[in-house]
């Protein structure tokens, strides 16, 4: 059974950073392509960034040159470094595998 398991939400300023992890049980994060995406209120959901099997990276033209998608094969978990945060940044971000697997999510706030 594979479960997904968001961290490292909360409240932030503008301008400041968080990261992201997301912990994963019966799947392999280096043998599956790994996402991040966000929901924000109102909003539909929305892919951020995603790092392949291989280690590519890709991510959507609102975050790139401020967020950083990893993960740590020994620790099994993906991680979303999130620097120079903005307001329309915050929402509830999901991890998934490929768009079939999720996890509940983790919110981010950011204050103007």
């Amino acid at each position: 059974q594979v479960h997904l398991v968001e961290s490292g939400g909360g409240l932030v300023q503008a301008g400041g950073s968080l990261r992201l992890s997301c912990a994963a049980s019966g799947i392999i994060v280096s043998n599956n392509r790994m996402d991040w995406y966000r929901q924000a209120p109102g909003k539909q959901r929305e892919l951020v960034a995603y790092i392949r099997s291989g280690g590519s990276t890709n991510y959507a033209d609102s975050v790139k040159g401020r967020f950083t998608i990893s993960r740590d094969n020994a620790k099994n978990t993906v991680y979303l470094q999130m620097n120079s945060l903005k307001p329309e940044d915050r929402g509830v971000y999901y991890c998934s595998r490929a768009g079939d697997y999720w996890g509940k999510g983790t919110l981010v706030t950011v204050s103007s």
